[in-house]
């Protein structure tokens, strides 16, 4: 844990992204990180080659605010770009250069260098009913399409984890800002070029996200 000023502190937590059916099947432990089995099905065999399982360990960082969490939103909104994500996927499929589609990320970004593409409001879901005050909970999808680019041409399965996740919710010791670290997902691929935007691209989310929490 680092302790933080200004009204907030951040933890990095490191927890397996393992389905807990596969993590606990007998014989499993101490496999490595890159396990490769066959299955049978004589129907698809001809299609399939091979299925592939990649265990990952995760590294959540959550910085904590003493701040409102109206307080927080209000600065991390005002840090990320909020196109019309409809018309924004129109005008890059309509685009007809690199250089086009690349003017009309560059314009939709905020001052944070990411735009918004999707927020739920799970705790709108998970209180349905209630009555009174509950703590208000959010998933809000960020993220930058030409920094996706980059890491997608050297490792495929980034498309996977880009855009991000950012969870926002009101626990009792305050609004929790949280992140699962590119670079950890992209560590077991072992592709230095992927592994550096990762970082970076985890800089400036860290960055962000510390910002709205002071």
């Amino acid at each position: 844990m680092a302790g933080g000023s200004n009204g907030y502190q951040a933890d990095l937590v490191s927890r397996p992204l393992t389905p807990g059916l596969i993590s606990s099947l007998p014989g499993t432990a101490g496999l490595p990180p890159f396990i490769s089995f066959s299955t049978s099905y004589p129907k698809l065999d001809s299609a399939v080659m091979n299925t592939q399982t990649r265990r990952i360990n995760v590294e959540r960082v959550t910085v904590t605010s003493r701040k409102t969490l109206k307080d927080v939103l209000a600065k991390f909104d005002a840090a990320v770009g909020h196109p019309n994500i409809e018309e924004f996927w129109k005008s890059v499929t309509a685009a007809r250069t690199n250089s086009e589609m690349e003017k009309l990320v560059q314009s939709a970004l905020g001052p944070s260098g990411f735009m918004e593409f999707a927020r739920f409001d799970h705790g709108g879901v998970v209180h349905k009913g209630e009555t009174g005050d509950h703590p208000k909970v959010f998933r809000i999808v960020i993220g930058n399409p030409l920094i996706m680019r980059e890491m997608v041409k050297h490792v495929p399965d980034a498309g996977s984890y880009a855009p991000v996740t950012i969870l926002i919710d009101e626990r009792s010791d305050g609004v929790h800002l949280s992140y699962d670290r590119m670079a950890s997902f992209l560590a077991p691929y072992e592709n230095a070029a992927a592994l550096k935007v990762g970082r970076e691209l985890d800089a400036k989310v860290e960055a962000l996200l510390t910002s709205a929490a002071a």
